[in-house]
């Protein structure tokens, strides 16, 4: 029984998993919250330029599985995978998403965003997803879920497994129940972080 606890102690205890226990399957009420969650997701001026895979399907996990480099055993053994893709074309982002969103928010983007060219703006769009991700492997570590973040895949491969239009793949992630023998987890090895007056600076 997951035991609710405070966020502080939630991150010491979150980790990447390595190996899942294949027999432990997350519920669908479970995964529903995580839809709801990712859709609420932060982004720069809510631009929310992303959209979100997620594959409890056996053979297409499986079939992604083997175009993930050293991946392959833990999208085999998790529960779902979870693909994480932004708009790949700026026209489409700005006649579908830009143009829902308030007055202010649109004379951000044409005057700081735009102005930084095709590639700035498909790069600030990227870095929205990853807002995202931090978004949802926090959700997940608060509500007992291991999970694994993955930049290594094939991101061109699962675009055509996927069968992606307007969207490309930039990273994945993996949830399910860890295996209990996990060498990775910090009962067994100890996170190692660097020391806290290295990273912060108090002004």
């Amino acid at each position: 029984m997951f035991r609710r606890m405070h966020f502080l102690d939630i991150a010491k205890n979150r980790y990447s998993t390595k190996k899942y226990n294949p027999d432990e399957k997350i519920l669908e009420d479970t995964i529903q919250q995580l839809k709801e969650i990712l859709q609420l997701s932060p982004s720069s001026i809510n631009s929310q330029p992303w959209k979100f895979t997620i594959i409890a399907n056996t053979k297409v996990k499986s079939e992604l599985a083997t175009v993930s480099y050293h991946n392959l055993e833990k999208i085999n053994q998790a529960s779902h995978l979870v693909v994480f893709n932004v708009i790949d074309n700026v026209e489409k982002f700005e006649n579908e998403n830009l143009r829902k969103l308030p007055e202010g928010a649109i004379n951000y983007y044409n005057q700081h965003v735009k102005p930084l060219g095709e590639a700035g703006i498909k790069n600030w769009m990227q870095h929205q997803v990853y807002l995202s991700l931090g978004f949802f492997l926090a959700a997940c570590a608060s509500m007992g879920i291991d999970s694994t973040p993955m930049e290594g895949i094939q991101t061109d491969e699962y675009n055509k497994i996927l069968k992606y239009d307007g969207y490309t793949a930039l990273f994945a992630a993996v949830i399910g129940r860890r295996n209990v023998a996990d060498f990775n987890q910090p009962a067994l090895k100890p996170k190692f972080r660097r020391p806290l007056d290295e990273i912060i600076e108090d002004i």
